[in-house]
């Protein structure tokens, strides 16, 4: 067997064996990963793949199991219990990481790496997938389009639905609250804090702020000091979520958090036909100081498609030719461009609507 020289950690989650799936397909010979060997041995086997099974708990505990890495996919979340291990344990191995979170809070501990990082000769770049790849390539645009834009609005309206981890992760987030980006700072404000009317692709909806990725991401692509994402959902919708304020305090506490985990852990993710039927619309908008505005927009794949052929995409650059070490967004190491080359991607569109 080739000697393998990226590793899939959390290959037998859904999206991980996504991965996995493409990487053999693509001609690839991943190392899988993960802390189950019962889960693990039988895709192995079948995948013509090697193993290793491990968890993350600490960073020294990681380290011996990345012997023949270059690179590491880390694919299990939720990120917020392992990701600032594993690149503490790739930083010391001088192996790149990357991972398909979309936790704010990990892409903040990925930047507060950088020197460490750049130090090592180690890329780290977070968010390679669905969360925030779209997005931070549309943003990128948008500041070339307008290199003065005080404020950006980012988007998206996509049916792909949830594998276990995205749940378990969006619930942690619930008790966190909305997120946005105010005169540079992250800011902590109500769920669906704003409502407004937007057409993503498709037509008018409305649509209200998520704490998505882009609101860290963003501004180191861009520098913009004021950040938003949107998302469309019902006016029946929004409403429920904007009363979810009234007990957040409550949904962080410990037992809360384990029964809403336990029923995300149920959630499966969509098969391949819904797949194919959840293409997505991306969208994103600038305004500067005499209220110009420039509007961008891309129609891709449903989200999983798109996390497997990009972060395949990154890995591939990363073991053929890495740029200098430390804390990249996705367009600033692969290029905006990146977005329109995945498949089933559009040209991105701008105009000044």
């Amino acid at each position: 067997m080739t000697q393998p020289t990226f590793m899939i950690y959390g290959a037998y989650g859904y999206t991980g064996e996504l991965i996995a799936r493409q990487a053999v397909a693509e001609g690839l010979t991943p190392v899988l990963a993960g802390r189950r060997a019962e889960a693990l041995a039988p895709l192995a086997q079948e995948l013509g793949l090697d193993y290793r099974d491990f968890g993350m708990h600490e960073a020294a505990d990681i380290a011996p199991h990345l012997d023949g890495i270059d690179v590491l996919l880390h694919c299990a979340g939720p990120f917020s219990a392992t990701a600032p291990q594993a690149m503490a344990a790739c930083i010391r191995e001088s192996v790149h990481y990357l991972d398909i979170t979309g936790e704010i809070s990990i892409f903040e501990h990925s930047f507060s790496r950088h020197d460490h990082a750049a130090k090592a000769g180690v890329v780290l770049c977070c968010g390679v997938g669905f969360d925030v790849v779209p997005t931070d390539c549309i943003a990128a645009y948008l500041a070339e389009a307008m290199p003065d834009a005080v404020e950006l609005a980012l988007g998206f309206d996509s049916r792909s639905g949830f594998s276990p981890g995205t749940a378990k992760t969006s619930v942690e987030g619930l008790a966190d609250g909305g997120k946005i980006r105010r005169n540079g700072r992250i800011t902590t404000v109500p769920l669906a804090a704003s409502v407004r009317e937007i057409d993503f692709g498709d037509g008018p909806k409305q649509a209200m702020t998520i704490p998505w990725g882009d609101i860290s991401t963003a501004w180191h692509t861009t520098s913009i000091d004021d950040i938003e994402v949107y998302m469309p959902m019902s006016p029946k919708r929004i409403k429920q979520v904007q009363r979810l304020n009234w007990v957040r305090p409550l949904l962080g506490l410990s037992p809360v958090q384990s029964l809403l985990k336990k029923r995300a852990a149920k959630v499966a993710g969509p098969d391949e036909s819904r797949r194919e039927q959840a293409t997505t619309h991306v969208w994103g908008e600038v305004v500067n100081a005499r209220g110009e505005h420039r509007v961008a927009r891309v129609h891709v794949a449903n989200g999983y498609d798109v996390t497997v052929h990009a972060s395949l995409a990154i890995v591939k650059q990363l073991l053929t030719e890495a740029p200098a070490g430390g804390s990249y967004t996705p367009s600033r190491l692969a290029g905006k461009e990146l977005v329109e080359r995945l498949p089933g991607s559009s040209n991105v569109e701008l105009s000044s609507e």
